[in-house]
């Protein structure tokens, strides 16, 4: 009897009590609840929300990996629609080399400007200042070397000729003028490496070569030399 009147049904008990105040969903955290335990972490404000925009912004403005492209640029890239790819081998060697003007343009301003002695165009064994000195010592004066190339011509055309006197005399007068031109050439080649080792102490160019080319630049016609002579005969060279 004492049991049955201890017991007090759950209606019973909500009725002393009164109503049951509505409880907040609590949020548990992950490991030591204890005294160690850290306070959970605020909830983030609208301007924390907002980082991780601003991040991904930063992260995409940084990831391009290139430079942004100048205004020059993307109108260039704007310009019309793009060629269509290449069908065959020889098209795509004939693009990547241009056309056939262009390449003819272009050789002609690179003969052009190496006539005119530019050093950017001039072959490597005609660069430099000694070189321009030595071409300027040979067309300052004129050569008995500047004969070899008419005399050749001259004997080729001989040898066709069916007349044996004739052949021996001209061929007299090419071995007397061939050993003209070769004492010549040892006689420039002394002067301009005398002149060359005055005006440029520090050089390093051998008296051989010097010679060389003074002798081959000689015996070339005046009109054909490359690069074109820059001063007349007889002008003083210091």
């Amino acid at each position: 009897m004492v049991a049955q009147s201890a017991f007090i049904a759950p209606q019973q008990m909500a009725g002393l009590l009164g109503p049951w105040p509505r409880l907040a969903p609590v949020r548990f955290l992950r490991g030591n609840t204890g005294s160690g335990a850290t306070d959970p972490e605020p909830e983030p404000t609208v301007e924390a929300a907002a980082e991780p925009d601003d991040v991904g912004q930063r992260a995409r403005n940084l990831g391009k990996g290139r430079p942004t492209p100048s205004r020059r640029e993307a109108e260039g890239r704007k310009r019309g629609p793009a060629p269509p790819p290449p069908r065959t081998q020889r098209e795509a060697l004939r693009r990547m080399r241009g056309s056939k003007e262009e390449r003819r343009n272009a050789a002609a301003d690179r003969r052009e400007r190496m006539l005119a002695g530019d050093e950017k165009y001039l072959l490597a064994r005609d660069r430099g200042p000694v070189k321009a000195y030595v071409r300027d010592l040979v067309d300052s004066r004129r050569h008995l070397a500047g004969a070899f190339m008419p005399l050749a011509l001259l004997v080729i055309v001989v040898i066709l000729v069916p007349a044996p006197i004739v052949q021996q005399y001209v061929s007299l007068v090419s071995m007397a003028m061939l050993l003209a031109i070769i004492v010549e050439g040892v006689l420039l080649g002394r002067t301009v490496t005398r002149r060359v080792r005055e005006r440029f102490p520090d050089t390093s160019e051998s008296g051989t070569g010097l010679g060389f080319y003074a002798m081959t630049r000689a015996t070339q016609l005046r009109r054909l030399r490359v690069p074109k002579p820059r001063i007349e005969r007889g002008d003083p060279i210091p």
